[in-house]
Parts: structure tokens; sequence; C-alpha cells
């Protein structure tokens, strides 16, 4: 690992769990709507708006990508539906935004971040639209990408080129860290970075998905990693 100069770090189910994230933050936006329009939150509870989400996705290519525009049109259609201002849809992102940016991290991960960034890079790639300033990561990452402004999700490798480009690295020396097999580790490794995969629930590869991805490392957490990197908090 001695070549390695910077370390990419994917952020949902890597830096901290992501479904009560979503799940609080979904709350909170129906809770919004109930305040703002009753017959509308009556018509949709949290997983009718889900389902008619997931059947959205499928009407534009866009929406595999940028989770953002998905979760905005989809209230712009169903507040057009009850007569509502479309302004209202904008606010409603917002509160969702706000909500999804209350992240609790995993207990290794700042303590451990604060080590990494005297001796690598740090950066991020995720195909959420979490805001790493508003999280508290913009002093310890310099380099961010996010899928819903880039263009493009992970594994597709211009989103990893680009972080190559941006970090004026060899892939060689650049490490890329996440829980994703498919879409972190094989998405990393297909443009020759190196990839840890984070494995916090303690599976083998063989129970997983995709068992014929091989990881450069793998860890259960930042604090192993500090250990593989002999570095250690201090």
């Amino acid at each position: 690992m001695m070549t390695i100069k910077a370390l990419i770090f994917d952020l949902d189910d890597t830096l901290w769990p992501v479904a009560p994230v979503i799940q609080q933050a979904e709350a909170s936006l129906h809770a919004w709507i109930a305040q703002q329009l009753p017959a509308l939150a009556s018509t949709y509870s949290i997983d009718a708006l889900r389902e008619r989400r997931q059947a959205l996705v499928k009407t534009d290519a866009r929406f595999s990508y940028d989770l953002w525009a998905l979760r905005h049109t989809l209230l712009k259609q169903v507040f057009a539906e009850h007569d509502a201002s479309p302004d209202l849809a904008d606010q409603a992102m917002q509160v969702f935004a706000h909500a999804r940016n209350q992240v609790t991290f995993f207990a290794d991960v700042m303590p451990a971040l604060g080590v990494l960034k005297d001796s690598y890079q740090l950066g991020s790639i995720s195909n959420g639209f979490a805001d790493i300033e508003a999280i508290g990561l913009g002093e310890h990452f310099s380099v961010s990408l996010a899928a819903h402004t880039f263009g493009c999700a992970k594994p597709d490798p211009r989103i990893f080129l680009a972080m190559l480009e941006h970090l004026q690295l060899a892939p060689s020396e650049v490490m890329y860290l996440g829980d994703d097999l498919r879409l972190d580790v094989a998405g990393a490794q297909q443009v020759g970075m190196r990839a840890t995969w984070v494995n916090r629930r303690g599976i083998t590869l063989a129970e997983t998905e995709h068992a014929d991805v091989q990881p450069d490392f793998i860890v259960k957490d930042l604090q192993e990693l500090l250990r593989e990197l002999n570095l250690s908090v201090r």
C-alpha cells in the first residue's frame, strides 16, 4: 500500500448507515407535506410515494443516476395533481435534503479520517446526494464527486476517471473504499485503481451476489484500515 497517495471513499453504508437516514428524511418530508397539503399526504403514504418513484425511474435514463431530479420530478407531479404551486416542490426538496444530511457516522469514521488526512489526499465518489459540507466532511475531503451533478453513476468508469483527473494521480496511486462489491470495488478496479471492500457486515465473498469480484484489500472498518496502513489514532 505504500505507493498509495489518495484514498477515495464511498459515503452511504461506508461512512454511515444510510437506511435510517432515508427513513427519517422521508418521514420528515411526509410530515411537512401533511402540514402544507393534508389531502396529498392522505392520498400518498410514504410507501405510495416510493412506489410512484420506482415507476418514474423507468421513464428517463437520467433518473438512474440523478436521484435529486427523480425525487424533485415526482414531487412536482403529485403537487400538480393537487393544484399546488410548483414552488412547493422546491421547498419540499429542501426539507428532504436537510434531513438527508443528518447522518450518524460509524464510530470509527471521524477519528480515522482525522489521521488519514495527514498522510493522504482524501475524497469521495457517491451515487447519493449527501452534502459533504453540511455533513461536516468538507475539512477532510479535498475533492468529492456526486453522480447527480457529474452526469453518471458508479460503476460507470467515467466518474472514476474524472476523479483521477482531479487528483492528477496515476490509477495505481489511488485506493477506492466502499461497501458495494459491484459499484465500488469492481467499478474502481476497472480503471486501474486499487479497491478496498469495507465489509462492515462481516460476511464472506461467497455470501455475496458478486463472489467473482476480488478486492485488493478487505477491512471491517476504518480502524482496521489504519492498522493496515501502519497508522493509529493519536
